[in-house]
């Protein structure tokens, strides 16, 4: 009494692994090998027994093991098809085939196949887009593959089979593919209009993942542009450039308004209507979109700022140019004055100088301030840009005069005329 004995009929039967194990009496199958079918979406296995029921499943080495099993009745083929979504990506495995069947339980040991490898595609990286006419010319960069703990095994497939399909984003619609797929690292899309998301579908045997993304953007650039400079001294141009870009989540893609440093900008001028254009200054967009750049001012021109294709990896942003401005160009007094200070004597004579850029030979005016405007005094000549006057200090007190040059042109383009600061003098 007091004891429970076990009985040999329960000690027969055990739980192993979540699988009801029988005696394994039975003979174990041979031959267990793997091979693509035709379509390679599935792993054909194939086993040698006679005539008996079997399990299949899948077993990981090192990796773990799926929760795959399949029975096959005796007198079905020796053969199975396990889809190739049934083995996790980037592992390595085995195909186990027993005898049993859902009910009796495993009756063999069992056989296992080869082992082989599940690698997933290598991620496409470092896209860049370079435009080409209406059409967008793609390249990426694919790494290395890593070390093949399987060589050779029965479902490798050739290098360079993984495929790579291309699909863009636009605003309002969902991802869609754009071209063929391909096993090449470069391809040509067709009448590719920016904002736009682009990426690659990267595909093999096993899985498929996203990388390659480069995002298309249209700019939109303004600047404030002096309408009065004076030749000769540096001009400050101030704008800004707003990129448009695309932004997918869900199922569907949108547009947003975006800014970045770093984008090139150029100051282009411009003599005349119709003439070429041609830069007068460079520089590049700072955080928000900002931009300031110093251009050297000639005569009168117009220019604009022009933000032109840049691509780089990941990114491929659209040419934008602000509004013509015109700046009128007038003269730069160099100096103006009195020989020997603005403080002189009674019946002193009086000696007056301006210079002027650009050097010119014209006829300059000396005007004297009567209290209530500015009257001409007397004319005289100016030659390389520099023109005198003598006049005689008849009475004590304070005077104010200045000279009125007229204007020029530098290199075919106008340079308004200008007078000098009022140049007081004082006479004791």
């Amino acid at each position: 009494m007091g004891g429970v004995r076990l009985l040999p009929a329960v000690v027969a039967a055990t739980v192993l692994g979540g699988v009801l194990t029988a005696c394994t009496s039975d003979p174990v199958p041979t031959g267990v090998s793997v091979a693509w079918d035709a379509t390679k979406t599935a792993v054909q296995v194939s086993w040698k027994d006679d005539n008996a029921p079997n399990r299949i499943s899948i077993e990981g080495v090192v990796s773990s093991s799926p929760s795959y099993v399949k029975y096959v009745a005796a007198g079905d083929p020796n053969t199975w098809a396990i889809p190739t979504s049934a083995f996790p990506a980037d592992g390595n495995y085995r195909v186990a085939v027993s005898i049993g069947t859902s009910r009796g339980g495993v009756t063999s040991k069992p056989a296992r196949s080869p082992m082989f490898d599940t690698d997933g595609p290598l991620r496409p990286t470092d896209a860049v887009a370079r435009v080409s006419g209406k059409d967008v010319q793609v390249s990426w960069k694919v790494p290395a593959a890593g070390q093949d703990f399987t060589p050779n095994d029965p479902l490798d497939v050739p290098a360079g089979t993984q495929q790579y399909t291309p699909v863009i984003g636009v605003n309002g619609q969902p991802f869609k593919p754009v071209a063929a797929p391909t096993t090449k690292s470069s391809l040509v899309l067709k009448n590719v209009r920016p904002p736009y998301y682009f990426q690659l579908r990267a595909k093999n045997e096993w899985a498929s993942l996203t990388g390659a993304e480069i995002a298309g953007r249209t700019t939109a650039t303004t600047a404030a542009v002096p309408t009065l400079w004076t030749f000769g001294k540096q001009m400050l141009i101030r704008g800004r450039t707003i990129q448009q870009e695309i932004s997918c989540g869900g199922s569907r893609c949108s547009v947003q308004q975006s800014t970045a440093a770093g984008l090139p900008v150029v100051v282009l001028a411009q003599n005349r209507a119709g003439g070429p254009w041609v830069q007068a200054g460079r520089g590049s967009t700072q955080p928000g979109g900002h931009f300031e750049i110093r251009v050297n001012t000639g005569g009168t021109r117009t220019y604009r700022a022009y933000v032109p294709v840049n691509s780089r990896v990941g990114a491929l942003t659209a040419a934008s140019s602000s509004k013509n401005y015109l700046t009128r160009s007038r003269l730069l007094i160099q100096g103006a004055g009195y020989a020997g200070g603005n403080l002189h004597n009674r019946n002193e004579v009086i000696n007056a100088a301006v210079v002027v850029r650009p050097a010119q030979n014209t006829t300059a005016m000396l005007q004297f301030w009567n209290g209530r405007a500015w009257g001409n005094v007397k004319p005289t000549p100016m030659r390389g840009g520099r023109a005198a006057i003598s006049f005689k200090a008849v009475k004590p007190g304070l005077f104010a005069y200045r000279f009125l040059v007229p204007g020029t042109t530098y290199q075919g383009t106008p340079v308004y005329g200008t007078a000098t600061p009022s140049l007081v003098l004082r006479i004791r």
